[in-house]
């Protein structure tokens, strides 16, 4: 197993490719804390975990609130006794809107984007220098590798994840903490729709779908499964060599 005894932070964990990522990581050996705002859909992921045979609890936490982001490193790592692996996946798409922007939902797309797996990377340094090493990994999109006409602050929110991510890259590099950068492409998770429009008009975003999908040189969405596969190697041994890395996961549409 890839991970055998490895202990994990996965944020945003309760759906999706952090739901995949709980599943991916126990599956593999490691000992996993999930994150998320959402209590039953964070139960249920936990204990279909554990009925699979795999260890995971959960934390349940707005990420939104700059104290809790610390907190929940804390508690994780309590919890497990130390700390190897943090998957900062929390986020959200921001608005369309440039002109009279709201202001609010600008704030929380960059806070949850940006600084939370600012603040938890932060956090999570000390304990993997008692580990002796780790792993960060963000996730930020191919929006974050250029832009996305269909929210320019979802796209700058990610273009700063890289940033951040090959930033700390380099800094960490000599303590044999690694950090990494996922960038998918369009995947198949609950919160798709929202992606292709964040304003929600569920006909409009059918039809953003179809563009993208009929855009893929693959011809269709990924897999929350497949994501969960680029984060796994990249936690895993099989990318000692590999930081300040940022991978696509979108079916060559970056080709």
């Amino acid at each position: 197993m890839k991970l055998q005894n490895k202990r994990a932070i996965i944020t945003a964990a309760a759906s999706g490719m952090g739901k995949a990522g709980v599943e991916r990581f126990a599956k593999e050996g490691a000992t996993v804390v999930a994150v998320d705002i959402d209590k039953a859909k964070l139960d249920e992921v936990v204990n279909a975990v554990k009925a699979a045979g795999g260890a995971a609890s959960g934390i349940v936490a707005d990420l939104l609130d700059a104290g809790v982001c610390h907190r929940v490193v804390t508690e994780a790592a309590e919890r497990m006794q130390g700390l190897d692996i943090l998957w900062n996946h929390a986020g959200l798409p921001g608005k369309r809107a440039i002109e009279n922007p709201d202001l609010d939902a600008y704030a929380r797309a960059m806070d949850l984007n940006v600084r939370s797996g600012f603040i938890t990377t932060g956090a999570a340094i000390p304990y993997f220098r008692k580990a002796g090493g780790g792993v960060v990994l963000f996730t930020s999109s191919i929006a974050g590798l250029r832009g996305a006409s269909v929210s320019p602050v979802y796209s700058a929110a990610k273009f700063a994840v890289i940033g951040m991510a090959r930033s700390l890259a380099i800094r960490c590099a000599a303590e044999n903490i690694r950090v990494n950068t996922i960038c998918p492409g369009p995947i198949e998770t609950p919160m798709l729709p929202q992606f292709m429009d964040p304003d929600f008009d569920a006909e409009l975003a059918k039809q953003s779908l179809a563009r993208t999908r009929a855009s893929v040189p693959m011809g269709r969405v990924g897999r929350p499964e497949e994501v969960a596969a680029a984060a796994l190697w990249l936690a895993s041994d099989d990318a000692s060599f590999v930081t300040g890395a940022f991978l696509p996961v979108d079916g060559g549409a970056m080709a």
